[in-house]
This record gives C-alpha cells, sequence and structure tokens, in this order.
C-alpha cells in the first residue's frame, strides 16, 4: 500500500512545473457585472432621453388611479398568474443547481459497510468490511470556479426573467381594466348615437309620409344607424376580451372574473413622474438579464478553456475488515491516499473547438446585450414620443368636444325660437356625440400611453415591487 502511494505521489511530483506555472495564470475570470452597470449608466445619461419628465416616486404607480378593483386585480395577479409561477419555481431549480455546482469545492464519496457469511459444505467463512472513500477534484486552474460563476449568472438571470414577467403582468392588468372601462363609455356613447338616429329617421319618415322630403337623406341616415349597430357586437367582443385577457393574467376563467363599470378612472388625474429616469432604463431587467446572459457564457467560455489543462484530485480511502467475523471485532485497519493527474492530450482538438464554439457564444451574447441596451434606450423614448402625442390629440380631441358641445346647445336654443327645424338639432346632436366618442377614444389611448411609458421605465419600481413580493 506504501508503495501505491509512493509512485503516485512521484507522478505527481513530476508534473509540478507545469501545475505552478497553470496556477498563476490559471484563476477563473468572470465578468464584472457593476462595472458594465456602471457602463449602462455613463451611456444612458448622456443620451438623456427624460430630462422633461417631472420627478415623482413612481413605486405603485398604478395606485394613482384611486381604483380598488384595479388594486385588487393587480395583486390577484401577481400572486396567481401561472407564467410567473412558473417562473420562480425555475429561479428555485437555477438556484439548487448553484448550490449543486458550488458543492463541487467539497470532496466527493461515501461510506460502505457490509458482512458476509457462507456455510457451504467444506466451506465455512465469515468477514465484515466498513470503509470511506473519497475523491476530491482539486480547483487549482479554476474550472470549477468558471462553472460556480456560470450557475450564478443563470440563477441572475432567471431572477430578471421573474422581474421582467412582473413587469409585464402588472402593466397589461392596467392596460386591460383601463381598455375594458373605455369600452364601456364607447358602448354608452354609441347606444345614444343609435338613439339619436332612431329619432332623425322617426321625423324624416314622417316628412317623407307628408312629401316635404325625399328618401335619399332618409336611406342616408338609416345607413348611418346600421352602421353604429354593427359597431355593438364589435365593442362586446372587445369587453369580453378584455375580461378574458385579465382573467388569464389573474389564473382564472372569463365566466370568473367580473368587473364593475368605472368609467370615472378615465377621468382621473393621471401623470408620468420618475424618482430617476436614467436609472429607470439603466436598471430594466432586460438589461440585467442580457448582461447576466452575458456573464453566464463568458463564464462557461472560461471554463472550456480550463478543460485544456489537466485535471488533479486526491483520492482517500479508509476502512476496517474483520476476518472470521461479522460484528466488525478484532478488526485491521487500512487506508491510502492518492493523488491523481489526468490530462486528456488525445481529446485535444475536440476539446480546442468546443473553446472556440463557446468564445463565439460569448461574444455573441455581449453582441446581444449591446442590442438589449440600445432597444431599450430607444423603447424609452418612443414611449415618450407617444405620451407626448397621444397628450396633445387628447387636447384637440376635448376641444372639438366643447365646440361641438357648444353648437348643440346654440342648435337646441335656435330650435326652441324655430329658427331650425329639428332635424338639423339632431345632426348637431350627432356631432357631439361623434366628438364625444372621439374625445373618449384619446383619453383611453392617452390613458395606455402612460402605462406604457411606466412599462418602459420599469427599473426601479420593478425592483421595490420585487421586494414587497419577496
Amino acid at each position: 500500500m506504501t508503495k501505491l502511494m509512493q509512485k503516485r505521489l512521484k507522478t505527481s511530483l513530476t508534473a509540478s512545473a507545469v501545475l505552478v506555472a497553470a496556477f498563476l495564470a490559471g484563476c477563473a475570470s468572470k465578468v464584472d457585472t457593476m462595472s458594465e452597470q456602471k457602463a449602462v449608466n455613463e451611456f444612458v445619461a448622456k443620451a438623456n432621453i427624460a430630462s422633461n419628465v417631472s420627478v415623482a416616486d413612481e413605486t405603485n404607480w398604478w395606485k394613482k388611479l384611486n381604483s380598488d378593483q384595479l388594486n385588487e386585480l393587480v395583486t390577484g395577479a401577481l400572486a396567481n398568474n401561472y407564467n410567473l409561477q412558473t417562473s420562480q419555481l425555475t429561479l428555485k431549480s437555477a438556484l439548487a443547481r448553484l448550490g449543486e455546482q458550488k458543492a463541487q469545492y467539497l470532496p466527493q464519496g461515501g461510506v460502505n459497510v457490509g458482512a458476509a457469511r457462507s456455510d457451504a459444505p467444506s466451506v465455512y467463512d465469515r468477514q465484515s468490511s466498513a470503509n470511506v472513500a473519497l475523491d476530491w477534484q482539486l480547483d487549482l486552474f479554476g474550472r470549477i470556479t468558471a462553472l460556480v460563476d456560470a450557475a450564478n449568472a443563470s440563477a441572475m438571470s432567471q431572477a430578471e426573467q421573474v422581474r421582467l414577467l412582473q413587469i409585464e403582468v402588472v402593466s397589461s392588468v392596467v392596460k386591460g381594466f383601463v381598455s375594458y372601462q373605455g369600452n364601456v363609455e364607447k358602448q354608452h356613447i354609441v347606444a345614444l348615437q343609435i338613439e339619436a338616429l332612431e329619432q332623425s329617421i322617426d321625423v324624416l319618415q314622417a316628412r317623407v309620409d307628408e312629401g316635404v322630403a325625399n328618401e335619399l337623406d332618409l336611406n342616408r341616415t338609416m345607413a348611418q344607424l346600421r352602421q353604429q349597430q354593427a359597431l355593438m357586437p364589435a365593442i362586446e367582443y372587445a369587453k369580453y376580451s378584455d375580461l378574458s385577457a385579465l382573467a388569464v393574467l389573474s389564473g382564472k376563467l372569463a365566466q370568473n372574473i367580473a368587473i364593475e363599470n368605472e368609467q370615472s378612472v378615465l377621468e382621473r388625474d393621471f401623470s408620468v413622474a420618475l424618482k430617476n429616469a436614467n436609472n429607470a432604463i439603466a436598471l430594466r431587467p432586460d438589461i440585467s438579464r442580457a448582461l447576466f446572459d452575458f456573464s453566464q457564457a463568458n463564464s462557461l467560455s472560461v471554463a472550456a478553456s480550463k478543460a485544456l489543462l489537466p485535471d488533479i484530485s486526491l483520492s482517500a480511502f479508509a476502512g476496517v475488515v474483520s476476518i472470521d467475523s461479522t460484528g466488525l471485532k478484532n478488526t485491521d485497519q487500512q487506508w491510502q491516499v492518492a493523488p491523481q493527474l489526468q490530462w486528456s492530450l488525445l481529446s485535444y482538438p475536440a476539446l480546442l473547438a468546443q473553446r472556440d464554439a463557446q468564445q463565439f457564444l460569448s461574444e455573441a451574447a455581449y453582441s446581444d446585450y449591446q442590442q438589449v441596451v440600445l432597444t431599450a434606450l430607444s423603447e424609452s423614448e418612443l414611449s415618450l414620443q407617444l405620451l407626448v402625442n397621444q397628450a396633445q390629440q387628447k387636447r384637440f380631441a376635448d376641444e372639438r368636444y366643447d365646440f361641438a358641445n357648444k353648437a348643440f346647445l346654440q342648435a337646441q336654443a335656435m330650435y326652441e325660437e324655430g329658427q331650425i327645424p329639428y332635424l338639423e338639432l339632431l345632426d348637431a346632436r350627432q356631432d357631439v356625440l361623434i366628438a364625444q366618442e372621439n374625445a373618449v377614444e384619446t383619453t383611453i389611448s392617452s390613458l395606455l400611453a402612460k402605462v406604457n411609458a411606466y412599462q418602459s421605465f420599469n427599473g426601479q419600481w420593478s425592483y421595490a415591487l420585487n421586494d414587497t413580493n419577496k
């Protein structure tokens, strides 16, 4: 047993020069995520996208709409959304795999205890044994460290995926709720338009019957009526579509979710304000996830490079054997420590190809990371541009409604004085209803643009949301 140990120790010492040289150059490197994050912050700050956005804490921004229904929907969706639950379980799996990878730093092995007894003709034998066998992979070149770094980056990337889904769930719930309330209001306005057209048709029909009007105006008004009536099924479907989307987000069936009419939410004071617009972009989870994906690919590239170097391990064995006894009595002890060096020299072509492939993947991940940063900046800038444009459209639509309403009031006064016929009064009423419908459309679009802005500038409120739900 001693000679075997000396032989293996001699083999290890023969390669000592290689080991020392590799050890000095061999600690696994990884991406400095803090430095990369700082670079992104500086890059976003130079872009200066949201310099004119008002300053306020955007945590729980949807609560500015002052809707208990909406708050309950958001809370329920965060708790019951199946995609979010799947992602959270995947994160737990990634953390468990990280723990598994870290365990590779420790010696591996097991314990074996056994006893045997035979009683055959002319043979009688009893023996027992107990032994412990260990194998310790020495991370002299940093391969295990690189794999641990890769597993850690994978777990962090999955954590950012959870945050991405949380952002999507919250934003989609708010959009669905606003859209539903808007469709309810549009349905009400279309019903008023239908009522006005029906009254116009009654008047026109009477005038046609009296011979003081032709059927041209009657048929044109009938066509307008059918046009408005055709909108009702579409609005009903839009309402059901909103309910269905909210139900899926909340982990329910559409028939199991009910929303009360709350059109007042469309008129609530709701503005976009960010505590720090640059951080709101730089801390976006899609950017962070791309960074961690790059870090993982880089660490795997390092591990592939370290695979070109020899593996050094220590194998140890210790046990006791009892002859002519099954109770571990009168035992003999034995032990062994054996350093081992394994170098896959004949597999070098395959290992080199694997290293090159992983290096290309690392470069691809970095390129994707850069693209994600640019896309995030562009998306944030577009969301602000949409916010401004929708605000302008809403202002013009509101002014149009005000003028149309004044015209209707004037027409009503003129009709009461006998200056205009009843048909012109109905036309004025139809104009104001159309202007009102347009104002509601722009109000909904403006609200959705604000929600979209919060969804784009999500870096800070999503972290606060994630901390709240831990």
